[in-house]
């Protein structure tokens, strides 16, 4: 093997590996513009990165469905003491919304109260008007009291304010009809005005009777799109600018996913900026202080800008596209990839008579062994159920191969020149290192116990505080104005929607539709216990065809039976008994459908709450019930957990037990790869050092571990995936202690170097104000800490301390 290797990296081969080099690049430039052409792009939704949770086919479809029916929705309410003022201000925000750029609108379905929907409904449902009853109208004609309604249809044709007229009464004489379609809204604090929906705020702290005019829009892109954003955000500024200017007192609130998306966007710009600009710069002024030359960091430019190509266009090519969260995350490549530009530099200062094929041989082993642990360590990372962290793992993984290249292929001749002297910074090393290992090694029997002692209390101190918390909303940072806002305008709705909702299945329309109609009671119940604030079903518009037919005899006592008595009662035309019994009798096969109701104008907006039988999944048929203002989650869960036919499902409580999961494999894969990594070292260093350079990285997770208990910080996936990084920038540290002898002062300066770029690159990032990204941070902070600290006291199991 030496001999090949001494063939690869000599001197003759160099201007031949140099151009294999230049075609590497030349045709990961040629493949990247080639994939950019055919449609590969950078995906800026952050949906895209959200675990995918395995569900039955029925209730995938619903959780489709009810993302497309809620998701990327805007509330406003218009707020003022005058309830006209707030009218009128929603009808100019909605007018000027609706006018914005008609080419590409920002918003679709733009509307306060929907009064076509209501005149739809109407249409629709008085041709079944003999199918519909009240469950006061049923109660009475099933007790054959139907003189009861006729002297409630005479006291309705002599109020002033009644609704009857001559063709109402014509073809519904007791005027059923009416309180059967007022049955069909929902109850709520609601009223609509001027086609507007009005809220009134109660007064409170001296403040008067004030009134909140709703508007509604849906946003014609996903919220998490930067471009959609600020699209969406302009629309709406300019709206805001325009009602505010005619209308100087409203005081306009907003909710919506979409005003959590910019102020998520907002922050990382500001994080990105601020944190990556002080990186570079420590970066840059880490190698100047280190070599006093401008050379290595020229290399070290053209050891990152490769990395990063290769990474680019491998995650590209793998994929298709390049995530944004790839990006963010990725940049970190630059504090990792840029280690071997440290790790040749300063070897090359320890053996400054080298040349650079030599010194490339001295750290061959070591780089290469780093690689391959690094790859074992992403490649747990792509285990994630993210498909951004899997993009990530690739990432990294790629740009890794292509420093590695870059250094074994172009270094010989890009990185020949000799260094100026820098023996000031290698002496610093050795200083810090001899101190180190002199003073913190243990050198009597007590005082290895008592170390062993001290490290095993705090490890197990920390590691029984450590708790755990996978709910997915840690993604996301939220302003406490945003969410006061949203808090006060989901109250004025009654709760809103929340993101879980009931399904209920069954085989057949008809049990469905039976099964939507049990659950009513159940549901008015859980509002009357303030265990939810409202609920959306189609239990009022989809009558099971039994209770139809129900409804549809009880009225023959109007049209077949009685007829005659209550035409003379109410004093009606005899001309119209022919029609009405007609009409009776053709509507005897006229039934509500789920197909009818839904294809009609009346039913549009309800499509996404129905499921229609699937032939390619055999699922059956399924209706979705909307809940809203839940406030006990569990309590209302164990109301279906005997009911075979509903369930509860909750799309965030899914993924956060995913989360869970995952975070559990990504520790066992973390526990594997150590395994994996000892076997690998124990053929290069036999089983003791192997164990040994193995501790280093494990015994930083563990004491990273027991931090985070002490500091209460739930231990997240987070966490897991940074401890795999942990592990593969650990390893490195150790393996190179391990592969030095007795000349260790260069690799303690590289390893130096390297800690000081990675916490720059990755621990900042604990400083974020995202949980996810802070939490990330954080455990790469404490956990390359630990690492640097401990991997020169491998050197105590290879030679004595200089």
């Amino acid at each position: 093997m030496n001999l090949s290797l001494c063939a690869l990296l000599s001197q003759k081969t160099a201007k031949l590996r140099f151009i294999l080099w230049l075609a590497l690049i030349l045709a990961s430039i040629a493949t990247g513009f080639s994939l950019w052409q055919s449609g590969a792009r950078v995906q800026s939704d952050i949906l895209a990165m959200l675990p995918k949770v395995s569900e039955s086919p029925i209730t995938q479809r619903a959780m489709d469905q009810v993302e497309q029916q809620l998701a990327n929705r805007v509330y406003l309410g218009l707020i003022s003491n005058n309830e006209q003022s707030a009218i009128n201000a929603a009808k100019l925000t909605i007018q000027t919304l609706k006018q914005l750029d008609s080419k590409d609108p920002a918003f679709i379905n733009i509307s306060s109260a929907d009064m076509a929907q209501a005149d739809a409904l109407n249409q629709y449902y008085f041709n079944h008007r003999f199918q519909l009853l009240t469950l006061s109208q049923q109660q009475l004609l099933q007790q054959g009291q139907w003189q009861q309604l006729t002297q409630a249809a005479l006291e309705k044709l002599y109020n002033a304010f009644s609704y009857a007229n001559s063709e109402l009464l014509s073809r519904d004489p007791l005027l059923l009809y009416p309180d059967s379609l007022l049955a069909l809204a929902p109850s709520q604090q609601l009223t609509v005005k001027q086609g507007v929906l009005i809220a009134t705020i109660a007064p409170s702290n001296n403040q008067p009777l004030r009134y909140a005019a709703i508007v509604m829009a849906k946003g014609s892109d996903s919220a998490f799109n930067p471009n959609a954003q600020q699209q969406q955000l302009s629309a709406l500024t300019l709206a805001f600018n325009t009602t505010k200017s005619q209308f100087k007192e409203i005081e306009i609130i907003k909710a919506g996913a979409l005003f959590h998306a910019i102020a998520a966007t907002d922050n990382a710009k500001k994080e990105v900026s601020s944190i990556g600009l002080l990186s570079l710069v420590g970066v840059i002024s880490l190698v100047w202080l280190a070599f006093r030359s401008l050379m290595p960091l020229t290399i070290a430019v053209v050891t990152v800008s490769t990395s990063l190509l290769f990474a680019v266009v491998s995650t590209a090519l793998i994929f298709g596209e390049l995530h944004l969260l790839t990006l963010v995350f990725g940049t970190s490549l630059i504090g990792i990839s840029i280690d071997y530009c440290f790790h040749y530099y300063c070897e090359r200062l320890t053996h400054p008579s080298d040349t650079s094929e030599q010194v490339i041989k001295r750290i061959f082993a070591a780089i290469t062994l780093a690689l391959i642990t690094s790859a074992i360590a992403y490649s747990a990372m792509g285990f994630a159920p993210f498909p951004g962290m899997q993009q990530v793992a690739v990432f990294c993984a790629a740009g890794l191969l292509g420093a590695y290249l870059t250094l074994v292929l172009a270094y010989p001749t890009l990185a020949s020149q000799p260094l100026n002297n820098a023996n000031q910074a290698l002496n610093l090393a050795s200083r810090y290192q001899g101190f180190m290992l002199n003073r913190f090694t243990p050198r009597s029997l007590i005082a290895k116990m008592g170390l062993s002692l001290g490290v095993t209390i705090f490890i197990l101190t920390g590691l029984l505080r450590l708790t755990a918390n996978d709910d997915i909303r840690q993604l996301q940072h939220t302003p406490t104005d945003i969410q006061a806002e949203e808090n006060q305008l989901r109250t004025l709705l009654s709760g809103g929607t929340d993101n879980q909702f009931l399904l209920v299945t069954a085989a057949t329309e008809e049990q469905v539709k039976q099964h939507l109609a049990e659950l009513e009671p159940i549901l008015e119940q859980a509002k009357q216990d303030n265990l939810i604030g409202n609920h959306l079903s189609l239990s009022r518009f989809l009558p099971s065809q039994k209770q139809q037919q129900l409804n549809y005899q009880l009225q023959g006592q109007i049209y077949l039976q009685h007829l005659d008595e209550i035409i003379a009662t109410l004093g009606l035309d005899d001309n119209i008994k022919p029609e009405l019994i007609y009409a009776y009798q053709a509507a005897g096969s006229e039934f509500i459908s789920a197909a009818s109701f839904l294809n009609h104008q009346a039913g549009v907006s309800f499509k996404p709450l129905w499921l229609a039988a699937d032939i390619k999944d055999d699922s059956g048929y399924g209706a979705i019930v909307l809940l809203g203002g839940i406030k006990q989650l569990n309590r209302v869960a164990a109301l279906f957990t005997d009911n075979a036919n509903v369930q509860l499902v909750d799309k965030v409580d899914d993924i956060s037990r995913v989360m869970g999961h995952y975070r559990q494999l990504t520790l066992a894969l973390l526990a594997i790869a150590l395994v994996v990594a000892g076997v690998i070292f124990s053929f290069r260093f036999g089983l003791k050092l192997a164990a040994v350079v193995v501790a280093v990285p494990a015994l930083a997770a563990l004491l990273t571990l027991a931090s985070l208990g002490l500091l209460n910080n739930p231990l997240t996936l987070f966490h897991a995936l940074a401890l795999i990084l942990v592990f593969g920038i650990g390893v490195d540290y150790s393996l190179f202690f391990a592969e030095s002898t007795q000349q260790s002062k260069g690799v303690m300066m590289a390893v130096f170097m390297s800690a000081i770029s990675t916490i720059l690159a990755f621990g900042l990032l604990a400083f974020s104000q995202t949980p996810a990204i802070n939490a990330f941070g954080l455990t790469l902070l404490f956990g390359i800490s630990f690492t640097f600290l401990l991997a020169p006291f491998i050197q105590n199991f290879t030679r004595n301390p200089l």
